[in-house]
């Protein structure tokens, strides 16, 4: 399998879900459900059968960031430099409204567009990579031909 591209930071984050899904959800639900069961009929129990799936979501996750974590390729943004590439805080400015924006280029399961942490896989990181400041990229969206003026790169 592929490795998954993560920031230092998106490790650490996914590790300490992983930590209290596996050291306390994981606990709860299992004494909610033993509970539910004390309270009789499981057929007609809505708190047993609450818990059952809330069970289901908590296991699939915890598997789910195993499996990452396990094919996690871990990049510390402090120690590159240069032109835009996976874990560059870059400042852009749209071109035609002036607006500027944030984003950090981060690996699919720790983006967060509005938190500005934008995937590596986006239409827009994929043009950003390896351009410099000043740089002016075109981008497909939606709503059409977007264009962008790149106007700082930090590596923190």
């Amino acid at each position: 399998m592929d490795k998954i591209p993560l920031t230092r930071a998106g490790h650490t984050a996914l590790s300490e879900e992983l930590k209290r899904l596996k050291s306390i959800e994981r606990p709860a639900i299992i004494k909610a459900i033993a509970e539910a069961r004390e309270h009789g009929d499981l057929s007609e129990n809505a708190e047993y059968h609450s818990a059952r799936e809330k069970q289901g979501f908590i296991e699939g996750r915890i598997k789910e960031l195993e499996g990452v974590l396990g094919l996690a390729d871990v990049y510390d943004p402090a120690t590159l430099s240069g032109t835009i590439k996976f874990g560059a805080t870059v400042k852009i400015v749209d071109e035609d409204t002036d607006e500027e924006r944030t984003y950090q280029i981060v690996g699919e399961p720790e983006a967060d567009i509005e938190s500005g942490r934008l995937n590596i896989r986006s239409p827009l990181a994929r043009a950003l990579i390896g351009k410099d400041v000043g740089d002016s990229i075109e981008v497909r969206t939606p709503g059409g031909e977007k264009g962008y003026e790149v106007l700082s790169i930090d590596y923190i």
